[in-house]
């Protein structure tokens, strides 16, 4: 199976948490995500913000969540990073 190491997201997301508090809760999700996060727009409600997250083996399905939890959503992939992962290091 595939292992997703960088992702790109086009996200928008409310004021609260602030950029600093949303990027570190997902940084939080692996020991080593790293998370870049730039503000494309503001209004007066929502930020639309791009994130870069890179990582050993990144949960697309756990980021998205936390995104979502935290008053975000996602509206598009922009770009990914996967390498393919050798059968047998699976059954190790």
């Amino acid at each position: 199976m595939a292992i997703v190491t960088r992702i790109v997201l086009d996200v928008l997301k409310p004021h609260r948490p602030n950029a600093i508090e949303f990027a570190s809760q997902l940084a939080d999700l692996g020991a080593s995500y790293q998370v870049n996060l730039m503000v494309q727009e503001v209004d007066d409600k929502t930020q639309s913000i791009v994130l870069s997250i890179t990582g050993e083996k990144l949960d697309f399905d756990e980021i998205s969540r936390n995104i979502t939890t935290m008053g975000g959503s996602v509206h598009s992939i922009d770009e990914v990073d996967v390498r393919g992962e050798d059968a047998t290091a699976e059954s190790k």
